[in-house]
């Protein structure tokens, strides 16, 4: 299980401990955190792209959830489903992808939390890049996200909209507590 020039090898009881103690609780902040962010897109925006090679906001937010769904469903399964996955005609705005994103997470979620050890330290391969044990693959959603999700966030200022906190409060989230707190 080589990746990257080091070898992985896991024990079952911490691929166990790994899913069950650090990825599934960070996954399921991230996603709070994802969805703030994909809320926090103005619904008339969603076509919105810095530039012309960029996705846009909606795109982008489509690609964080489709890409998470494919990762978690990986580790299940054992292995990467990489057929192409398009946005839903039903997905136009950013409340139709957040429910879409917590209904198909929560579903995914549960799967994980029933997965086997043995399947957890599956080896997995991804696009012939990296073999990893599969409950590796959840760290490395979780970096892609955050990445895509720092991405994401830097749109929405330039579309008129307020950048909800993350990592702790925004410059936007002060000001709104600050407002509540004189009111």
């Amino acid at each position: 299980m080589a990746s990257f020039g080091y070898s992985v090898r896991m024990e079952k009881e911490q691929a166990s401990f790994l899913l069950s103690s650090i990825y599934l609780p960070a996954i399921r902040n991230e996603q709070r955190i994802t969805a703030s962010v994909i809320d926090a897109i103005p619904p008339e925006k969603c076509d919105y792209r810095p530039d012309e090679i960029s996705k846009s906001a909606i795109e982008l937010a489509w690609h964080i959830t489709a890409a998470e769904m494919r990762f978690m469903d990986a580790v299940v399964a054992g292995e990467f489903d990489l057929s192409p996955n398009p946005r839903p005609e039903s997905i136009r705005t950013p409340a139709d992808l957040i429910a879409w994103y917590k209904e198909n997470s929560e579903a995914r979620l549960r799967k994980l939390e029933n997965t086997s050890a043995d399947q957890l330290v599956k080896t997995v391969d991804f696009r012939g890049r990296l073999q990893l044990p599969a409950v590796m693959c959840l760290n490395i959603m979780l970096h892609h996200s955050v990445h895509h999700r720092g991405q994401l966030s830097a749109y929405l200022r330039p579309m008129g909209a307020k950048v909800p906190a993350i990592y702790g409060e925004s410059h936007d989230s002060a000001q709104a507590r600050m407002a509540a707190q004189q009111a």
